[in-house]
C-alpha cells in the first residue's frame, strides 16, 4: 500500500468486492481480538467468523503478519489526515501542539478494538518501509518537530530522539484510553477534585509536559501565561 487515499469511486465494481471482503477479514480480526486476545487469533479462527475457507483469506493475506500490518497502515492512513488537517488549521505557534496529541488520542478511540490489534501484533520491521502509510505518518511526525524547531518555537532536539518521545507519549496515553474505559479516574485513588480528571484535561495536561520538555524560551513563555498550545 502506498500513502495515497483511494475512495470508493476510484475503484472498479471487482476492487470494491475485494475492498469489503478484506474490511470484513479485519472487523472478524478485530472482534476475535477483543473476545479473545491475539493469543486466541488466527486466520483458521477468522475464515469461520466471516464463514469463508483459510485458503480464501491467504488471497487477501499471506500471513497473520500480513494482516497486522494492514491494521497498521489504516490507523496510520486515518492518523496522517488527522495531522495534516490540524497544521492546515493552526494560525499561530509549533505545529505539534495539543491539537495534535488529541487528534492521535481520538484516531485510537474511533475504533478501540482496531487500535489494540495494530499494535498488538509482531512487528516484523523495525521502520515502516518507505511509500507505506506508517512511513509517511512518521515522516510528518519529524517534519512537524523541525519545523517547530526552525521556527523557535523548539530548542535544539536530536529529532529522532524528539520523534520517539513524541510518539513513545502519545501512544501511551491512547493505550490507557483505549484499554480502561473509564481512564484516567479509575487508574487514581480518589481525591477531592476527581471531578477534574477527565481524558480532556489529561491529554492537556500531557500535551503540556511534552511542550515543556520540547520548548524553547519562547514557548515556555506562552505556556506560563496560561495558554493553551
Amino acid at each position: 500500500m502506498t500513502a495515497e487515499t483511494l475512495t470508493d469511486a476510484d475503484l472498479s465494481p471487482a476492487e470494491r468486492r475485494r475492498r469489503k471482503v478484506r474490511d470484513s477479514i479485519i472487523g472478524a480480526a478485530e472482534a476475535i481480538f477483543a473476545e479473545e486476545g491475539e493469543a486466541g487469533l488466527s486466520m483458521r479462527r477468522i475464515a469461520e467468523r466471516i464463514d469463508y475457507s483459510p485458503a480464501a483469506l491467504y488471497k487477501y493475506f499471506d500471513s497473520k503478519e500480513a494482516l497486522f500490518r494492514e491494521i497498521r497502515e489504516q490507523f496510520f492512513e486515518r492518523l496522517l489526515g488527522r495531522m495534516q488537517q490540524v497544521c492546515m488549521d493552526l494560525e499561530d505557534g509549533p505545529l505539534l501542539c495539543t491539537k495534535c496529541m488529541r487528534a492521535y488520542v481520538e484516531t485510537g478511540l474511533e475504533q478501540p478494538a482496531h487500535y489494540k490489534l495494530a499494535f498488538g501484533g509482531v512487528w516484523d520491521k523495525e521502520t515502516p518501509e518507505e511509500g507505506s502509510f506508517g512511513y509517511a505518518a512518521a515522516e510528518h511526525l519529524h517534519e512537524m518537530i523541525a519545523q517547530s524547531m526552525d521556527a523557535g518555537w523548539f530548542r535544539e532536539a536530536h529529532l529522532g530522539l524528539a520523534a520517539n518521545s513524541v510518539w513513545a507519549a502519545s501512544h501511551g496515553l491512547t493505550m490507557l484510553a483505549v484499554t480502561l474505559p473509564e481512564f484516567p479516574k479509575e487508574s487514581l485513588p480518589r481525591c477531592e477534585d476527581d471531578d477534574a480528571v477527565t481524558l480532556d484535561a489529561m491529554i492537556r495536561f500531557h500535551a503540556e509536559m511534552v511542550m515543556r520538555g520540547l520548548g524553547s524560551d519562547r514557548l515556555i513563555e506562552r505556556l506560563n501565561a496560561g495558554l493553551e498550545v
